[in-house]
C-alpha cells in the first residue's frame, strides 16, 4: 500500500486529540405551552397568551379578535371558554 492509498489524519500535526471524554448531553427543549399571559393581559390574558404562543403582537390578535365581532359566531363564548380552559402561566 503506498501513502497516498492511507486515509489523511485530519490534524495539522498528526497526533490524536488528548481529550476523548463525551461530549455533554444538553436536555432535550421543553415543548411549547399555550398559556394565559400574567404581563401582557388586558382581560384574561388569552390574547397575550395566544400572540405569544404563535410569535404575533399580542395587538394583532386584539385587533383580529374585534373585528371577528363583526361576523356571526360565538366568538364570545369561545373566549370565555379559553380563558376557563387555558392555564395561566
Amino acid at each position: 500500500m503506498t501513502e497516498s492509498q492511507f486515509p489523511t489524519i485530519p490534524y495539522s500535526d498528526g497526533a490524536l486529540p488528548t481529550d476523548l471524554s463525551p461530549a455533554p448531553i444538553s436536555p432535550a427543549p421543553q415543548p411549547k405551552r399555550l398559556t394565559r399571559s400574567t404581563n401582557d393581559r388586558m382581560l384574561g390574558g388569552v390574547a397575550g397568551g395566544l400572540a405569544e404562543y404563535f410569535g404575533v403582537s399580542s395587538t394583532l390578535v386584539r385587533v383580529a379578535f374585534v373585528a371577528s365581532l363583526l361576523l356571526p359566531g360565538p366568538q364570545v363564548l369561545l373566549y370565555l371558554l379559553l380563558w376557563i380552559v387555558i392555564p395561566q402561566e
